[in-house]
């Protein structure tokens, strides 16, 4: 199980109990490395994902990246943070979910595991340098 970063204990420990639970559901056939999501919105909604293989891999889809398509087909596009737990000690978002976080502001904190600590940083600590589409 994850535990929560030292600085934002209370929020994490939420985030990161939702995001143990959402990877009880997930699907990882091919890889055996289950993870699951939890994104908080600005306006105190949470929205979980869970990983979801495909014998094609490019139907696969990360847990981050379901439980942002879920907020933002509800219509929600502002994020305070998302949590990611996996079965693995280390796990960070991948590029292309650091890519779809970043479509929707650089602020947006994660809380993950990291040398086997818990760790929290910024979309842009994760990914430097980038460009989004800063939404509405």
């Amino acid at each position: 199980m994850c535990t929560p970063a030292e600085n934002k204990p209370e929020e994490a420990e939420k985030l990161l109990k939702k995001s143990n639970e959402a990877k009880g559901c997930a699907y990882p056939p091919g890889c055996k490395n289950a993870v699951g999501a939890a994104l908080l919105t600005e306006d105190g909604k949470t929205f979980t994902g869970c990983s979801i293989e495909n014998s094609t891999p490019c139907l696969s889809a990360c847990a981050e990246c379901v439980a942002v398509w879920k907020a933002v087909s509800e219509g929600c596009t502002k994020f305070k943070s998302l949590a990611v737990c996996s079965d693995k000690k280390d796990y960070t978002p991948c590029g292309g979910c650091r890519q779809v976080l970043r479509e929707f502001g650089d602020k947006t904190e994660i809380h993950m595991q990291l040398d086997g600590k818990a760790k929290t940083m910024t979309i842009a600590e994760l990914l430097p340098m980038s460009t989004g589409g800063e939404a509405k």
